[in-house]
């Protein structure tokens, strides 16, 4: 195909060639694959069951998967930076927990929900100062946390489940707007907190695809020895990264609580860390560091939201849908794996 001149002797571009590169870095991108496999999983659900395609079911699946992709989206900028936070879990527990207690105790829900959040972020910074300033290791560092944080949660709630209604005390106005921000539906159709995981997953695309931190973020992931002498301050991105991730889960514990106003530290949020890894390095995220998006992150979730919602539709026992979330997941890690060693080879 040849090249036309415009008038004034200047080359127009190669008809039907400028199509090619952008189709290619499509179809290379690590999104597409995961999307791929999400289209294809749907495909084959919507074959062997009546009920998967249905508006309700979509709507059902959406919510389901609400929390687990609002902290994956915290946990996205945590791998991105070359760490890993494993107390995500007991954070979302504490924070859910503490919220409802002030709620019953009478506090008003602005005191209650800083109260959560702050929670959060508190054990963001502790994550984040142990695994730079103490140079732990971050594995280690959040383990200990997970136990440390979890053990809180026995401590101030004796153990005891924690329900947040008017006979325990709650106002009842606060009462209401707590739980409409977890069972109520916007227009009567979409769940809350579908509206919720939104709305942080447009915020972490913008935070890490068109700002400055988004910038170093990824370069500290890639090389931190590398961003330290271009100027990049390490220790606080990665300070940041857990705060981000420990503010969102605690966000989710919240969102949780207000769906169903009662919870046990012993039980609330127990091996949800592993979930959140899971969807974030499904969706493409490297656990090595600098490699990841929240578009990759948001697909990954609905993959293991999809997964499990199929399999309950098809009858599967949930003893086998552990067994086939586990086979996902060590699928997952291994593509990350051998995609590393491809690039650095």
């Amino acid at each position: 195909m040849s090249d036309r001149t415009e008038p004034g002797g200047v080359a127009a571009r190669p008809v039907g060639r400028t199509s090619v590169p952008m189709v290619r870095r499509l179809f290379g991108a690590t999104e597409t694959g995961v999307f791929l496999a999400l289209v294809v999983m749907c495909a084959f659900l919507a074959f062997a069951t009546e009920s998967f395609l249905t508006t309700g079911n979509l709507l059902n699946v959406g919510r389901q998967v609400s929390l687990l992709g609002i902290m994956a989206v915290g946990m996205t900028f945590v791998l991105i930076s070359g760490e890993i936070d494993l107390s995500v879990g007991s954070t979302y527990a504490l924070a859910g927990l503490g919220t409802g207690m002030l709620i019953v105790m009478g506090y008003g829900l602005p005191v209650a929900l800083v109260a959560g959040l702050l929670i959060g972020a508190g054990i963001g910074v502790i994550n984040g100062l142990l695994s730079t300033y103490g140079r732990l290791p971050s594995l280690i560092a959040t383990l200990g946390m997970l136990s440390i944080v979890r053990g809180t949660a026995l401590l101030v709630t004796d153990g005891q489940p924690v329900t947040v209604n008017e006979r325990n005390g709650a106002d009842p106005v606060t009462l209401e707007w707590f739980e409409a921000m977890g069972q109520a539906r916007l227009f009567d159709i979409v769940p809350m907190q579908l509206v919720f995981f939104v709305l942080v997953a447009a915020v972490g695309w913008f935070v890490l695809s068109r700002t400055a931190f988004g910038f170093r973020a990824f370069a500290v992931g890639g090389s931190a020895r590398a961003a330290q002498v271009s100027g990049i301050h390490a220790e606080t991105v990665k300070i940041t990264a857990f705060v981000i991730m420990g503010v969102l889960a605690a966000l989710a514990g919240i969102l949780s609580m207000a769906f169903l106003p009662s919870g046990q530290a012993g039980r609330t949020g127990l091996g949800l860390e592993l979930d959140v890894i899971a969807a974030v390095v499904v969706g493409g995220a490297s656990l090595s560091g600098g490699v990841g998006t929240v578009l990759g992150t948001v697909l990954g979730v609905l993959i293991i939201g999809v997964l499990r919602n199929g399999l309950v539709l098809m009858g599967v026992s949930p003893f086998m849908q552990e067994v086939m979330i586990g086979l996902v997941i060590i699928v997952a890690v291994a593509i990350d794996k051998w995609s590393t060693r491809r690039r650095t080879h």
